[in-house]
Parts: C-alpha cells; sequence; structure tokens
C-alpha cells in the first residue's frame, strides 16, 4: 500500500495569480497551463473566474476580491466584537451577583 503525502499548502501572490490568468488568456488551456505553472487545474479555474468577477464588478452572490477581504475583515472584528460583549456580560452578571443583598 502506497503511503500518500500531502503537500504543504502553498500561497501565491496577487502579482503569480495575475500571470497565471494572462498565461491562460494566451493559450486558453487549463490543464497545460496547470501543468507548467505545477497547479491543479480547478486552482487555475477558481483564479480565471474571480478574474472575470473582478473585472465585471462582481455581483452579491460573486463578490469582487476586495469585498471578499473587505468581508473576511468584517467576520473577524463582529467575532471580536461579540466575545468582549459575552464577557461583558458575564462580569456585569457577576458584579451584580455579588451586590445582591439576598445571594449573601
Amino acid at each position: 500500500m502506497s503511503e500518500m503525502v500531502r503537500r504543504k499548502r502553498r500561497s501565491f501572490t496577487k502579482e503569480q495569480k495575475e500571470s497565471a490568468v494572462a498565461a491562460y488568456h494566451a493559450c486558453k488551456n487549463y490543464n497545460q497551463v496547470a501543468r507548467d505553472l505545477d497547479l491543479h487545474a480547478s486552482v487555475l479555474q477558481a483564479w480565471v473566474k474571480q478574474d472575470k468577477v473582478d473585472k465585471t464588478g462582481g455581483t452579491a452572490d460573486e463578490p469582487t476580491t476586495d469585498e471578499r477581504s473587505e468581508i473576511a475583515r468584517l467576520r473577524r472584528e463582529l467575532r471580536r466584537v461579540e466575545q468582549e460583549r459575552d464577557f461583558l456580560k458575564k462580569a456585569a452578571a457577576f458584579f451584580a451577583r455579588d451586590e445582591d443583598p439576598h445571594t449573601r
């Protein structure tokens, strides 16, 4: 039985993605460009699709890259604010219990 080795997840710069998309537009062959760049064809297809969305302005269903990064930033901030709120609720309940003469 052969053991599959997982490749470490790679990250690509904006310039690398743009270069890959340009290479696809030059030859119109996902498989060839993906093979040349040592990518999976579905990754290249996603980049090409996102490039098209970015150039056309996006929709509610397909946000642009800038909109995606803003959504991610807002979700992180929401998560942080919710944690702060929950902490303050617990602290308020703790101090309210401490001040109630019937709980002593």
